[in-house]
């Protein structure tokens, strides 16, 4: 499915299914919080990645798991 976003189409399916994957491993790590809320800063990694042209999931999630990891979380809200 895909969803407007601004000027740009977003697969919603992709951006879903790669937040699975990524949230899935962090809440493991426990790099986040084992809740049903969304983490805003990991799906804007994600969006971010995906407006930049990489459209395969799994890459998307390893990523989006490696940025998460290295910036730091005031950095990545400011």
């Amino acid at each position: 499915m895909l969803v407007e976003r601004g000027p740009q189409a977003m697969n919603v399916e992709l951006v879903s299914d790669a937040y699975a994957i990524a949230a899935n491993y962090l809440r493991r790590s426990g790099a986040i919080p084992d809740s049903l809320v969304t983490n805003e800063r990991l799906l804007e990694i994600i969006i971010r990645l995906l407006q930049n042209g990489e459209f395969n999931k799994l890459r998307l999630a390893n990523k989006a798991i490696a940025r998460f990891e290295a910036e730091p979380e005031a950095r990545a809200v400011a």
